[in-house]
Formats: structure tokens, sequence, C-alpha cells
């Protein structure tokens, strides 16, 4: 199935089944996504959620979740009764007995098929065994296999070995077709754009490529600290939490070559080809292409905040990264040769999520003087985050009667070009799955090629020895990203 999707297939009376239906994914991502699904009339009266948990809540507590959670909620009176609730312990064969149980009487009721979608919004040392038991209870081959379908959320594994044995234990049960690997960035409306812009516009791809293209940087920068996550981050860090799956994600999409079809196959082709071209540096050369950085406390936004080792849950000698900055190299005809800048981290100054690509300069400045000392390279910036925009960066005269050249930008910007709403990733993907649509979501040799590409990173972090710079919070990181740049001549593009 392709992109072009929503107004050429209905779908049918479908089960959503959550397994952490207590949890705070469900609440802030999930049951909002449906809520507004709902209200959209993307939803059929017969679709029915089914959430599985530990917790004592019943199918009122349950039900109270959603009201709690879906807030502005148009038609809750109407759908309310779809919400159904389970209690189990998801390591225990007698939950999927209860369950298949309860979706046999709710698809009786409702005289529907057996479309059912499994989520897995639990922590991710629980998906090999729930999938698992969903294949021994028989609860993963319902009828038509491409009926049952599975949702994982990341990480996928914690490094490529822990990657390929969750595959494998996940199609012990399960078809590739059937497993849906969500990355809620690929859910955002600029992100997709991506695919807009470079196959729809013959001025930009003819520039694609490393005859015109300087440099290409892209940025994940967030404001907030690790929060409540303490736990979870001091095992994951920045490495794992966004650049394996986030920003891989988007590069791949950034470089990749045209697919054949905009159908899932083919564009998830190209994202292997491109991440397969990835130089993986040995991991001696680790050092000096990547920056490791930890924010201490600092100032944003006028408010003093705390440092990461003063987070709650985080060791006070804590080597967890909170910032990487990495350059690239990609090994194919189109970018060989053309640097690739890398960098999240947090407590930065702002929250943005942005691709950069630099052009080469002109070759010959015709201009006298300093007519053209603010003049800098052309580029093309794609905002994915807060804001949805796209900004060309050119050279125009100033106005008046010397010959001047500056820096213009043109904007193209979602809010102020589209009448029509921009959609919630959590609602467009949870739809797309629903759909049995894959495009956004990604194939097991996309998540074990991400893996492969920071592997030796991986390897050089636990060294001891590795450098990790601090950075005061509200800056864009330790002052040594900027010299990973000026080493090949660049710097980095800061809104």
């Amino acid at each position: 199935m392709s992109l072009q999707r929503q107004h050429r297939r209905k779908i049918e009376g479908s089960t959503l089944i959550i397994f952490g239906a207590s949890g705070d994914l469900t609440s802030r991502k999930i049951l909002p996504a449906i809520a507004s699904l709902w209200d959209q009339d993307q939803l059929p009266d017969e679709f029915s959620v089914v959430g599985v948990a530990r917790s004592p809540l019943g199918n009122e507590g349950f039900r109270k979740l959603v009201m709690s959670s879906a807030a502005g909620w148009e038609s809750a009176a109407n759908y309310l009764e779809n919400f159904h609730y389970l209690q189990g312990d998801y390591t225990s064969i007698s939950t999927y007995q209860s369950l298949a149980k309860l979706l046999d009487s709710i698809e009786q009721g409702r005289q529907t098929g057996k479309s059912r979608l499994f989520y897995l919004a639990t922590i991710p040392d629980l998906f090999g065994k729930i999938s698992s038991f969903l294949g021994e209870s028989g609860l993963s081959q319902n009828g038509a296999s491409d009926s049952t379908r599975i949702i994982i959320e990341k990480p996928f594994g914690d490094d490529t070995q822990s990657a390929q044995q969750l595959n494998d234990g996940m199609h012990r049960s399960f078809s590739e077709e059937q497993i849906f690997r969500i990355d809620h960035y690929l859910g955002k409306e600029t992100v997709q754009n991506l695919l807009a812009l470079r196959f729809s516009n013959a001025v930009f791809e003819p520039v694609w490529n490393r005859n015109y293209v300087n440099n290409v940087q892209i940025t994940v920068a967030e404001q907030l600290g690790v929060g409540h996550r303490g736990n979870f981050y001091e095992h994951a860090g920045a490495l794992k939490d966004i650049i394996q799956n986030h920003m891989l994600q988007v590069l791949s999409l950034v470089l990749m070559e045209a697919p054949a079809t905009m159908t899932a196959d083919s564009i998830q082709n190209e994202k292997v080809k491109v991440l397969s071209s990835v130089e993986i540096p040995p991991v001696q050369d680790v050092v000096s292409r990547t920056v490791r950085g930890q924010y201490f406390n600092g100032v944003i936004n006028s408010d003093e905040v705390r440092g990461y080792r003063e987070e709650q849950n985080i060791s006070p000698d804590s080597k967890t990264e909170t910032f990487v900055a990495m350059r690239l190299a990609v090994d194919n005809w189109r970018w060989a040769g053309v640097p690739i800048f890398i960098r999240t981290g947090k407590r930065m100054p702002k929250r943005e999520t942005q691709v950069v690509m630099e052009f080469n300069r002109a070759p010959h400045l015709p201009f006298a003087g300093n007519s053209a000392r603010q003049l800098g390279p052309n580029r093309l910036i794609l905002r994915i985050q807060p804001e949805e925009e796209i900004k060309l960066v050119f050279g125009a005269k100033v106005p008046g009667q010397d010959y001047n050249i500056r820096s213009v930008a043109m904007n193209f910007s979602y809010a102020n070009t589209f009448r029509e709403a921009s959609w919630d990733a959590y609602e467009r993907l949870i739809l797309d799955a629903l759909l049995g649509d894959r495009t956004l979501f990604l194939r097991s040799d996309e998540v074990t090629k991400a893996w492969e590409i920071v592997e030796p990173v991986q390897q050089a972090f636990a060294d001891p020895d590795f450098p990790l710079y601090p950075y005061a919070a509200g800056t864009y990181g330790p002052k040594e990203s900027n010299k990973l740049l000026q080493s090949t001549g660049h710097y980095w593009h800061n809104s």
C-alpha cells in the first residue's frame, strides 16, 4: 500500500489491544489519538479497544482513564462502551487465554471480521515475551495473517545482537509483514514532506548531490532535561534514545535515492541502501569523529536548571551522555565526499529539530569591494519541530543606491499555508497500522543496519577513558562539538 491511502480504503470493524494500558504512553499518546480519529470520522462505529495491564482497573476504571486522557473528546458518549479492560500478568498464558475469549465475545457481538492490532506499550523487555505468548495462544495467526498485526515501540533492542534476537523471536510468532515498528518521527508532516519535496520538484533534484551540496546537518535539540525518565535515560543515553532511531531515519529519507514507487517496500529498500552506505569507522577512530557531552546546571529562559547528575534517579558520578555530535560519511555515488554532521542534546537553548543542507558557494563573485560581505552560503532548511516549515536561504540585493548583497530567506509554513490541520504523528501511524500500510514503519533490516552504524560508538563510549565533555544547560553543547566541524572548514547552523 502506498502513502496515498486514507481516501482509498475504509477501516472495517477492528479491535486494538493495548498491552500496558495503564501506562504513561497509553494515556499521553495512544488514547488521545484514538479519540481524535473517532472525532474525525476515521474509525467505524464497530471499532473496539481492549486494554490489558496488571492494574485492577476494570471496564469502568479504564473508561475513566480514557476520559481523563482524551480531554475534549467530542464523541465520547457514542463510543465509551467500545472500551474494555482485562487485568492480567503479561507472562502468564492464562492472560492470553482470557484475552482470546474476550476478543471472540466482542467480535461476535458486533458481527464483524476478526481484524486485530496488538500494541505493545510496555517496557521493551516484555516485547519478546508478549509476542511469544501471542503465538503460543494462537492469537498471532487469527484467520488471514494480514488481519492480525502487532506494533512495538522503540528501542528495538540495545545493540545489533539484541535487535536481531528480538527480530528472530518475534518472527517465530509473526511474519515481517505483520510487525509494525513505530518511530513517531516518521509520522510528522515535515518528515513525510521530505519525499514530496525531493521527488515532486524538478528544481531540487538536479542539485541534491555531491556536485552542489557542501555539507548536511541534522539537529535534534531538546530544551527539557530527563525529568522522571532518569532510570531509563541512565541505561539509554542520547546515542540510543535519539541517534540510533530518529536521526538515522531522518538521515535515510534525506539522502536516499528515488524509490521506484511510493510503496512501503520501495521506500524501505532505498532507506536500507543508504544506511548500508554509511561508513562505519573502526572503534579507535570514533574519538576523532564523535563528541560526547553531559549538561551541568545553567539557565534556560531566565530559569535556573540543575545539572544531569543532580536529576532524580541519576548516579552522582554518571558517565551517561546527554549530548552526542558525529561526523558521518556516506560512501556512494551521490554523496561521496560530502560530510554529514548530526547532533542531539538535552537542555539546549530551544527545542528544535531541523535538517540543513548547505550548498557550495558560487565559483566567482563579480561584485566590487565588500558588496557581498553579508552573503552566506545558500541553504535549504527543513524545520521538523516545533514549527513545521521549509526555508530557502539565498542572496538578494539590499534596497538602495549601493549594490550590496545579503542573505535572505523564503519561508514555507504548514500553519500559514494550509487550512487543513496537521495530524498528530500517533493518529497517522495508528491509522496506517489499522490499514496495513507499513510505509512509515521500520523494517527489520533497517533496524539492524542502524545498530551496525552506532555499534562502534557504543563500544568506544564503554571505555572509561573516552572523553565526556561538560556543557552548561542552555547552550548548544560542549565547545568541542564546534571543533568537530571547524576541522573540516564548517560550522553548526543554529537558528
